[in-house]
């Protein structure tokens, strides 16, 4: 991608980014006000950007060639496509802190798109940021997290849960954030030296802002107003008994899922890699079978990971219908452990499956 200054004919005022993320377990619980555990991925969105005296946005991203695309503050108009994100933030952003002026701006990013890591967040966040020093405006990194989740949610179309966005803000690569996204209060949990992540694409992408998606949400919604509950998170094992199919299963789902948050919590404080192991595992179940997210790809990517002597457990992570799975594998092995899944599951699927963490050499 060409520099700014060959873009915009300027040099650029400010830059920021923002990491992708992992969920390492704690998945569709996010939207019924529940608990997730999600760490920071190497890969990363950056943006650089200069204001304008203008109302006139100008924006150039590698992952599209061709000329930028514009449009006018005050004048955001969903269009389905990736500048809804940008337009999406610089709506709520205005919102939520007064009016902005005009920008120029170039995307870079190594976050994989449709890979579950949560590649849209890292764009907001990394935007925002930007924008936020630019404008000198005083809002907090969670109070930033949640201008992006309007941008995605209200702006966008896409029903998630508020986890992604404060992962994007608020995580790093050494500590799991514990989240309540109720309340919003979290805690950094540090990850243990004795294991690694690995991160597996698929190849199978998913979008969020369409179909099955906004579905589980429906489902989940749905489920908790014919329990006459705000929202799943308070609803307990005996409350869902009598909900037809498949609502009972969603719910237990949530219900399990919360669950397993606390209890990888403590077998991380403790240092207890098989039991955070058995419980990555137990997530990926209730993921296939009662949340039916999963897809034949991804088990296969799961059972392939789980059955390799250096790893503890693995799980579909993101939110499902494609996308990638992550391990937790014996410290040192990551590398070996990728290469070994990825040549198993090329073998028997015929696709490809892409080591995303840790991430090849070529792309460190």
């Amino acid at each position: 991608m060409e520099p700014f200054r060959a873009l915009f004919g300027c040099d650029p005022d400010v830059a920021a980014s923002a990491p992708g993320r992992v969920n390492l377990i704690g998945e569709h619980t996010d939207y019924s006000g529940g608990l997730v555990l999600p760490t920071a991925i190497p890969q990363r969105t950056a943006v650089e950007l200069r204001r304008r005296p203008d109302d006139q946005v100008r924006v150039a991203t590698s992952g599209v060639p061709g000329p930028s695309a514009t449009y006018r503050l005050g004048g955001e108009t969903p269009g389905g496509g990736w500048l809804d994100y940008v337009q999406g933030c610089t709506h709520e952003l205005a919102a939520a802190a007064g009016p902005l002026s005009g920008f120029d701006a170039r995307i870079t990013s190594t976050v994989p798109i449709g890979s579950g890591l949560s590649s849209s967040a890292a764009l907001e966040i990394a935007l925002l940021r930007a924008l936020r020093t630019a404008h000198g405006l005083p809002l907090d990194d969670v109070q930033l997290a949640l201008v992006g989740h309007r941008a995605e949610h209200d702006f966008v179309g896409a029903r998630v849960g508020v986890m992604d966005q404060m992962a994007a803000s608020l995580c790093d690569e050494r500590t799991a954030l514990f989240l309540d996204t109720l309340s919003l209060d979290h805690a950094r949990i540090p990850l243990p030296a004795a294991a690694e992540l690995v991160v597996i694409d698929s190849g199978v992408p998913h979008a969020h802002a369409a179909g099955s998606y906004n579905v589980r949400r429906r489902e989940c919604d749905g489920a908790a107003a014919r329990l006459g509950v705000a929202r799943l998170r308070d609803v307990s094992n005996a409350d869902f008994a009598s909900l037809p199919p498949p609502l009972d299963r969603r719910v237990r789902h949530v219900i399990t899922e919360n669950a397993r948050v606390h209890a990888a919590v403590e077998a991380l404080r403790a240092g207890d890699l098989r039991r955070l192991g058995e419980l990555f595992l137990a997530s990926h179940a209730s993921m296939r079978d009662d949340f039916a997210v999963s897809i034949p790809e991804v088990d296969t990517l799961v059972a392939l990971a789980a059955a390799d002597p250096d790893v503890y457990g693995a799980r579909l992570t993101g939110g499902g219908f494609g996308g990638a799975i992550v391990a937790l594998a014996r410290s040192g092995t990551g590398a070996a452990v990728g290469a070994r899944v990825g040549r198993e599951y090329a073998a028997r699927t015929g696709r490809t499956g892409r080591v995303l963490v840790p991430p090849p050499a070529s792309d460190r």
